[in-house]
C-alpha cells in the first residue's frame, strides 16, 4: 500500500493506493518479430494478401490467394491450414472452411486516446471507475500519455471499428476525476481501436468475457485448425498448444523451443550494455534516437547504421530523426509499404509527423526508396 503526497498528479481526495509491477510490450513491434522470425525458419510471409478460395483436394488444401494491391492471384497447396484470423475467425471458418456451426466469436472494441503528456515520473496509473471497469493511464513515448481501454460490443467489419464519442466523453471523464491536470477532447492528439475475438458467452457485461481461447481441430478430409480467442500474454503458449494438435499431420515435430530463444533483435545481454555498444559505434546519434532504436529494434539497430560513420552517411532525415537508412531498413526486412506503415505500425513517429513531412516521406517511397 502506498500513500499520495501534494506531489501526486492525482487530485487530493485520492490519498491511498496500491503498487504493483507489470510488463509491457509493443503489441505491433512484436507481430512483426515473430513473422521475422518464422521468415528465418523459412516461412512465405505475404502482406496484403486475401485468401479468396479454399479448395479440399485429395486431403491437401488448394488456397486461392490474391494480392490485394494490384490483384495478382496465385495458388497454394498446404498439407493443413491454420485459422488465426482474429476478429474475422468466425467468418473465415464459415464462408471458406464451411463450418455449418462455428463457435459463436463475440466481438469487443478497446479503444484508446493519447495526449499530451500529464505528468512527468514514470509510473503508470490503473483506474478504477465505478461501473468495476479499470483504464489505464500509461506514460508514452516520451512526451505523451497514453489512456484506455474501453469495452464495447463491435459490430459490421471489425476493420473498420472506430473510437465512438461515448468512449472518448467516457475515457476523458474518468481522468479528470483522478487527475489534477484536466483534459478535454481538444488535447486528443491521437486515438486507436483494436476488436478483440472473445469466445461467445451469454455474459452482458463485455469486460467479464473470458479471454481464454479454444483450438478446434478437425482432420475428417483436409486437417483445418481454428483458434478461437486468444491475448497477447499467452501467444507463445497458444502457439505450442497449436503445433501439438498438428502432431497428427506433421508427426516427429520438435519439442517446444521458444521460450529460451530470443525473438529478432533480443540478443543482447541488457539495455544498459547495448545502449553503451550503440553509443561506441555511433557517438554522433542523437540521444533520443538512441533510445528510440534500442526500444524498436534492439541489436537489429546495427544493421540500419551498417558502416555509416556519421548523419550524413544515413540519408536524408524526413523529420524527428527518421533517416532514409532506417526508412530503407523497414521496406527491405520489415515488409513497410506506406508512410502510415512506417509512422504508425513500425515506429509511433506519426504522433510528431506533420503533413509536410509525412507528404515527402510517402513521395520517397513512391520513387521506389533508396533514393538518397
Amino acid at each position: 500500500a502506498i500513500t499520495f503526497d501534494e506531489q501526486s498528479p492525482l487530485v487530493e481526495e485520492l490519498k491511498n493506493g496500491f503498487e504493483y509491477s507489470d510488463a509491457w510490450v509493443d503489441d505491433a513491434r512484436l507481430v512483426i518479430l515473430n513473422a521475422m522470425q518464422a521468415r528465418s525458419l523459412g516461412a512465405e510471409v505475404l502482406t496484403r494478401t486475401r485468401c479468396e478460395e479454399l479448395v479440399m483436394e485429395d486431403r491437401l488444401w488448394k488456397a486461392t490467394l490474391v494480392n490485394q494491391l494490384d490483384g495478382g492471384s496465385r495458388t497454394v497447396y498446404a498439407k493443413t491450414l491454420v485459422n488465426a484470423a482474429g476478429p474475422w475467425v468466425g467468418s473465415f471458418a464459415a464462408d471458406l472452411l464451411g463450418h455449418t456451426r462455428p463457435h459463436t466469436v463475440r466481438l469487443v472494441k478497446g479503444c484508446h486516446i493519447i495526449v499530451p503528456r500529464l505528468y512527468q515520473h514514470p509510473e503508470a496509473f490503473l483506474l478504477q471507475n465505478s461501473d468495476g471497469r479499470v483504464v489505464f493511464v500509461i506514460p508514452y513515448e516520451q512526451d505523451y500519455t497514453l489512456i484506455g481501454t474501453t469495452e464495447e460490443e463491435c459490430a459490421g467489419d471489425p476493420g473498420k471499428a472506430k473510437i465512438s464519442d461515448w468512449e472518448i466523453d467516457y475515457l476523458i471523464s474518468l481522468v479528470n476525476e483522478c487527475f489534477r491536470s484536466k483534459i478535454s477532447r481538444s488535447d486528443m492528439l491521437h486515438n486507436f481501436c483494436g476488436v478483440r475475438p472473445l469466445i461467445g458467452s451469454d455474459e452482458v457485461n463485455a469486460s467479464k468475457v473470458s479471454r481464454d481461447y479454444t483450438l478446434e481441430f478437425n482432420d475428417e478430409q483436409a486437417p483445418a485448425l481454428t483458434v478461437y480467442g486468444g491475448k497477447i500474454t499467452t501467444y507463445r503458449k497458444l502457439a505450442e498448444a497449436a503445433m501439438n494438435k498438428l502432431e497428427t499431420v506433421f508427426p516427429g515435430l520438435a519439442e517446444p523451443w521458444t521460450e529460451d530463444v530470443p525473438l529478432p533483435g533480443g540478443d543482447f545481454v541488457s539495455v544498459p550494455v547495448l545502449r553503451t555498444e550503440l553509443q561506441q559505434k555511433a557517438p554522433w546519434l542523437a540521444g533520443d534516437i538512441v533510445e528510440r532504436w534500442i526500444k524498436l529494434y534492439g541489436s537489429l539497430v546495427f544493421k540500419i547504421i551498417g558502416q555509416s560513420a556519421g548523419p550524413a552517411e544515413m540519408g536524408r532525415d524526413f523529420g524527428h530523426g527518421l533517416f532514409a537508412r532506417e526508412v530503407d531498413y523497414l521496406v527491405d526486412d520489415e515488409w513497410a509499404l506506406t508512410a502510415e506503415d512506417i509512422l504508425w505500425r513500425r515506429t509511433k513517429l506519426g504522433l510528431r509527423f506533420n503533413a509536410g513531412e509525412t507528404i515527402e516521406l510517402e513521395a520517397y517511397l513512391a520513387a521506389g526508396h533508396k533514393q538518397k
